[in-house]
């Protein structure tokens, strides 16, 4: 049969027009964001004319959803796979966006990649892992990680900038067998930007394959606060979705914990007392610590306020402008590809999953889905780039 007398008729389908809803809504936008490039959707959404599959398959990856959750009889429920620890003043936050979401299931599959991998090499558990409770002192807490990693402040201190002690950072935990990952965007894709007012970090935790996320379109100084508020997380052996800060008002005790590690971690209050001038120009002293620390002033702040140099009114004051003076600038983005893809999937795993598919035993089209990219040739000058050789 044809259609119009131009060809056959195309394929349509029946979808309940709820999911259509529940799509747009999914991907945060109504359906008037989408009509533009679907001009049939309302007509869809009324139940007045069905999609033909081929529209169905370009709705599905304009919305990043699923095609397959086209077929289902009603809305599905999407739950983060690991503890949620998100609030805002409290109350949790809204529902996952398939960024996150992504991002989450593809760190998984990298990870249970890397947990086989890691058996077949006999290596052996990382014994740090859970090695801590939230009754052990913030102090101690601090010290043990920093012990096992050897990033102190000195190290920080010879960084040149926030960016270098971040990537020194990263570095330690790669080499201690912790999988660092650091990107500001789904995949490779730059069109779609992480938000780091959803979701800032996220840790889970494994023993032989311990893995990390830090949201790098946040700023750098924010990811070294990130990165260490993660560790805590992996410390105690615990997995979990986060929105650090030091701001932070989360009722969960555990945050809260790992907040102070990640504060006294980064900031030791001993070194803090000894070096912040009380008397001299508080905004000078505040850049020169965190210049000094290589941590955002906002961690300064607090630490300031935990040592009791400023009351609790005047540090939430200074917070909040300092808050709204960094949000204002405007951060870079970009880069040599293959020099970010090793930051954004991590160093280690990288160069095991490459080694793995020269050498035959994993296969080209699964590693080039865990790298998030399509060309083979794109694997091999990667694998060059990171010197892998077979």
């Amino acid at each position: 049969m044809e259609e119009n007398g131009e060809g056959p008729m195309p394929t349509r389908v029946k979808v309940k027009p709820e999911l259509l809803e529940w799509a747009c809504e999914r991907a945060g936008h109504d359906t008037d964001a989408y009509t533009s490039r679907f001009p049939k959707l309302g007509e869809w959404v009324r139940g007045e004319l069905d999609p033909t599959l081929k529209q169905l398959e370009q709705f599905a990856r304009a919305t990043h959803a699923p095609v397959g959750f086209f077929f289902l009889p009603s809305p599905p429920v999407e739950n983060v796979p690991i503890p949620d620890f998100r609030t805002i003043q409290g109350k949790a936050l809204r529902k996952p966006s398939p960024d996150l979401l992504e991002t989450l299931f593809l760190c998984q599959e990298r990870q249970e990649w890397f947990r086989d991998y890691c058996r077949s090499n006999l290596e052996d558990e990382k014994v740090y892992i859970g090695s801590l409770t939230i009754q052990s002192s913030p102090d101690e807490a601090a010290s043990k990680i920093r012990d096992q990693l050897g990033f102190d402040s000195a190290v920080r201190m010879k960084a040149r900038n926030w960016s270098d002690a971040l990537r020194l950072f990263i570095e330690t935990a790669d080499d201690a067998g912790i999988m660092v990952m650091c990107s500001g965007v789904v995949k490779n894709s730059n069109h779609r930007r992480l938000d780091p007012e959803e979701f800032r970090g996220f840790a889970i935790s494994d023993p032989l394959a311990p893995l990390l996320f830090i949201n790098g379109a946040d700023t750098k100084a924010a990811q070294i606060f990130t990165l260490a508020h993660e560790l805590a997380h992996l410390w105690l052996g615990q997995s979990a979705l986060s929105d650090t800060g030091c701001l932070n008002t989360s009722q969960n005790d555990v945050e809260t914990w790992c907040n102070r590690v990640a504060a006294e971690l980064l900031v030791p209050m001993v070194e803090l007392k000894a070096t912040f001038d009380t008397a001299g120009d508080f905004s000078s002293e505040l850049g020169e610590a965190a210049s000094r620390f290589k941590v955002s002033t906002l961690v300064i702040l607090r630490r300031v306020y935990d040592a009791g140099f400023i009351t609790l009114d005047r540090f939430r004051s200074e917070y909040n402008e300092e808050l709204a003076r960094l949000r204002a600038i405007k951060r870079g983005g970009g880069g040599n590809f293959y020099l970010t893809l090793p930051v954004r999937v991590g160093k280690s795993f990288a160069k095991a999953l490459i080694a793995s598919t020269l050498e035959g035993q994993t296969l080209h089209r699964d590693a080039l889905r865990l790298l998030g990219f399509s060309k083979v040739s794109t694997l091999h000058k990667l694998g060059a780039n990171l010197g892998v050789e077979v």
